[in-house]
């Protein structure tokens, strides 16, 4: 069977770049429906971009690889669209938007802009070769053995994250078969954990924080949980977490601290400093905080430097995280596809004309609220036109 182009995963990117391809286009995807991961993106109701994104919010080994692709089809491009198809929306908090009603709604959109491109569902890889025509595929379509032939083959395929979605390194194996580098890969948006399991005592109990690794530092909820903490400061910061370094959480200034602290020893100073310290921080972790510091006694009897370094270890509590919950819960996959090996223009492979790469199989992650899914339709966007002008 002979197609102009055949894309590998009917998410996200795959699904966009069907929609700008133009000719004979063939969607594959193992799943039993398209876009699964959109479907379950935001509670159900799918954070498709953000208002504030450029390229700042990506990681990857090139930091100016996405500057393209995001300049030439931007958030306000994807909201035109979801605005023409009718769906209503809402910014819910820093940038993020979720559609009001369900995620289904955008996967249904998707469906629809793909026009005549075919759809084949619970449909396997078994092998890809290149030849003189393009690429040869030997699918098999739900226990059909099937063969097609493209021009043109885009991998959509996605990186490792969530395997029970049916994740898998499919993207990356086909690049080595290729011969096209593959930077290391990682959980990312992902909880971290500690082997000890000190925080179990704690777990339901939310607290807004500061939280940086190595790199910028995120101001939004922290959750406790049985095996470590989780909320979105943390997951922002586990795309820059490494094994055997420290995270800084910051529950509040030192200088409001301190001063709150001051300002409790003159007016009640027989009051311990646990139930001081629940004023401003839920009484379950005051709790913790205090056994663990050794913050017995009233408040009464420590001195301003006490108080001070209580203080300063409120806003720099350092912790050193034993692992993360790994693929299974990331939002995303760290690393890929190497960008060096690819054109920003068009994704396309410089050393194998025909051969794309998008979405979150490239070496480009986003930060948590909506950065990855604009990162998606901008990807495939660059692929689908350039597949089209070509």
């Amino acid at each position: 069977m002979q197609f102009d182009t055949v894309i590998i995963g009917a998410g996200a990117a795959g699904m966009m770049c069907a929609a700008f391809a133009g000719g004979r286009v063939l969607v594959v995807d193992h799943a039993r429906a398209p876009g699964e991961k959109i479907r379950i993106s935001g509670g159900g109701r799918c954070n498709f971009t953000n208002l504030g994104t450029t390229a700042d919010q990506f990681l990857s080994a090139n930091p100016h690889f996405a500057k393209s692709a995001l300049a030439r089809y931007t958030q306000w491009d994807f909201i035109d669209l979801v605005d023409r198809h009718g769906i209503a929306w809402h910014e819910k908090t820093l940038g993020q938007l979720f559609c009001d009603g369900s995620a289904r709604q955008i996967v249904a959109m998707l469906v629809q802009e793909m026009g005549d491109a075919q759809l084949w569902l619970k449909t396997a890889v078994a092998s890809v070769a290149r030849d003189a025509d393009g690429f040869a595929l030997a699918l098999d379509r739900d226990g059909t053995p099937v063969r097609v032939q493209a021009r043109n083959l885009v991998v959509a395929s996605g990186g490792k994250s969530i395997p029970k979605m049916g994740a898998t390194g499919l993207a990356y194996d086909l690049a080595r078969q290729f011969g096209i580098p593959v930077t290391r890969t990682r959980p990312a948006l992902v909880p971290l954990t500690f082997a000890d399991a000190r925080f179990k005592p704690l777990a339901g109990v939310s607290v807004a924080a500061r939280v940086a690794a190595d790199g910028p530092a995120f101001d939004e909820g922290l959750l406790f949980t049985h095996r470590g903490l989780s909320g979105p400061a943390v997951l922002q910061a586990s795309s820059y977490w490494r094994e055997g370094s420290d995270i800084t959480v910051a529950l509040g200034p030192a200088d409001g601290f301190f001063d709150a602290l001051r300002a409790a020893r003159s007016n009640q100073p027989k009051r311990q400093i646990a139930t001081v310290l629940a004023d401003h921080l839920p009484a379950r972790l005051a709790d913790h905080l205090a056994q663990g510091w050794d913050l017995g006694g009233r408040i009464a009897d420590r001195s301003d430097a006490a108080l001070r370094d209580i203080a300063e270890r409120l806003a720099q509590w350092r912790l050193r995280p034993t692992g993360s919950e790994g693929y299974r819960t990331a939002e995303v996959t760290l690393g890929g596809i190497d960008t060096e090996a690819l054109s920003a223009r068009t994704m396309e492979a410089r050393a194998v004309p025909g051969l794309y790469f998008i979405g979150e199989a490239v070496d480009v992650t986003g930060w948590l609220g909506g950065y990855n899914f604009q990162w998606a339709w901008s990807s495939g966007h660059a692929a689908g036109t350039a597949i089209a002008a070509g």
